[in-house]
């Protein structure tokens, strides 16, 4: 009987232990997420800022679904900059340019005015950084817009990782609005919602940035070269001064980036190499804006 006692009193305090072992890890504070810094601009349009660092650019051969083009190489990011975050939408679209945008998805056709602007030239992308450069507070606040790099663009969708996506090495459609019958990796089909959603509606990623992978597919600001990488490290890197990849009718290809609620998954992947016409409208391809700012006033 002593000895059953002994052992029920053991049992009881190696509980007792369990739980406080437990309460105490409860109590324990998270680990701080990296300080986003975050302005708002004169339109409402929120930007993140993005540190200067080096990443390696591209895939590794391990990757699967890798595609020819996607050569891993050193990339250094020499000056911080700003980068939407989120893509520009069809409000801030027509805030800045006016008149009837030309969007596919409006309030009719499963969109609106708080999705992402698509169904666009890359000039009217480009045409929209300009304008919103010339709005008086952007220009006594010494804001410059355009479209981010590709370089850019790949090294703020990364945001300091080195796998398949800034999530990890697979992806749903409950992570990003892509193709759900088609995810990647070891994740599970999920909804195929086939338009655009609300921008911001996945989780962002350590900078603070939301869709860089799916929603819509990104108009960047180099010209497509298909070997456009090569094993050496570069610094700012910048796609070829002119168009060098034309089409059977003599049309140029641009770097478009991120994949979009059309594409599977594995389009979605942060090395994932796309390109469009840039005189064509798609109704799965926007952009979001880099911002330049007075280098001392990132520091």
């Amino acid at each position: 009987m002593r000895e059953f006692l002994v052992s029920v009193l053991f049992i009881f305090l190696c509980i007792e232990l369990t739980a406080m072992g437990r309460s105490a890890m409860a109590n324990e504070p998270a680990t701080a997420p990296p300080k986003i810094e975050v302005l708002t601009n004169s339109i409402g349009m929120k930007l993140a800022r993005i540190p200067a660092g080096k990443f390696v650019m591209g895939s590794p051969r391990t990757e699967p679904e890798r595609v020819r083009g996607e050569v891993s190489h050193e990339v250094t990011i020499s000056q911080p900059y700003f980068l939407g975050v989120y893509e520009v939408t069809q409000a801030e679209f027509a805030k800045i340019m006016g008149g009837q945008i030309q969007s596919t998805f409006g309030n009719n056709n499963g969109g609106g005015p708080d999705h992402p602007m698509e169904n666009l030239e890359w000039a009217q992308a480009a045409e929209f950084c300009r304008k919103l450069s010339t709005q008086p507070d952007e220009l006594s606040a010494g804001r410059k817009y355009r479209l981010p790099t590709e370089a850019q663009w790949e090294y703020a969708c990364r945001a300091g990782t080195a796998t398949a996506f800034h999530g990890g090495a697979s992806l749903s459609s409950l992570k990003a609005n892509c193709n759900g019958k088609s995810p990647y990796g070891d994740a599970e089909p999920g909804p195929y919602l086939r338009h655009t959603a609300k921008v911001g509606s996945y989780p962002a990623n350590a900078f603070g940035l939301y869709d860089m992978h799916g929603n819509v597919s990104e108009w960047c600001a180099d010209w497509y070269a298909p070997e456009a990488y090569d094993e050496n490290a570069q610094i700012d890197p910048r796609g070829p001064p002119v168009g060098t990849f034309p089409d059977d009718f003599g049309n140029f290809y641009l770097v478009v980036r991120g994949g979009s609620w059309l594409d599977d998954a594995r389009a979605c992947r942060s090395a994932y190499r796309q390109r469009a016409m840039h005189k064509n409208r798609y109704p799965w391809i926007g952009f979001r804006v880099a911002c330049d700012v007075d280098t001392k006033q990132l520091k």
